[in-house]
């Protein structure tokens, strides 16, 4: 998985400053949201780890596609299949939304609480992450009752663990040493 992030990387950021420089970005999201659908598709995947021609195999994923690419849309395409990447535009479209919320300044917030929030809640706890990380905040918020009480927010790499459950985790380790 590593190595198809790898491969996606480049061609990602060259579509996002591609897409900032011309100010198409919402475009660009959806034309490569929609390639990706259609490399994910069991037919069309068979299709590009086969045995196909690079030029036959761009005119076959571009013909697909339609009018959901555009001629830049098209370029990137072909270039992928001369490449033999068009396997990664999944992983590409993936990429280039990370790039978009990072352009955004958005970050998707996991927010896994032991009862149900109230909004008022929601937007006093999504206020407060938005001032801490310095970005607009999407929380996707989560029930588990095993966590007894408070909360778990996980924002990227960083994790904030107000849980009873976890407190009472810590507790009993520093009572058994």
């Amino acid at each position: 998985m590593s190595e198809l992030t790898t491969v996606a990387r480049p061609y990602a950021k060259a579509a996002f400053d591609f897409a900032v420089e011309h100010n198409t970005i919402a475009q660009w999201q959806d034309m490569l949201a929609f390639a990706s659908q259609v490399a994910a598709n069991d037919d069309m995947h068979q299709l590009l780890t086969g045995a196909v021609a690079a030029d036959t195999l761009a005119e076959i994923f571009v013909n697909v596609c339609g009018e959901q690419l555009d001629l830049h849309g098209q370029n990137l395409i072909k270039v992928l299949a001369e490449n033999e990447r068009l396997v990664a535009l999944p992983k590409i479209s993936e990429m280039f939304d990370m790039f978009k919320a990072e352009y955004d300044k958005e970050i998707e917030v996991e927010l896994t609480s032991a009862s149900i929030l109230s909004a008022q809640q929601q937007a006093q706890i999504s206020a407060t992450l938005e001032e801490r990380l310095a970005r607009k905040v999407k929380l996707n918020c989560n029930v588990d009752p095993a966590l007894v009480a408070g909360f778990v927010v996980k924002a990227g790499d960083t994790v904030i663990d107000g849980s009873v459950k976890t407190k009472l985790a810590r507790l009993a380790d520093t009572l058994q040493a």
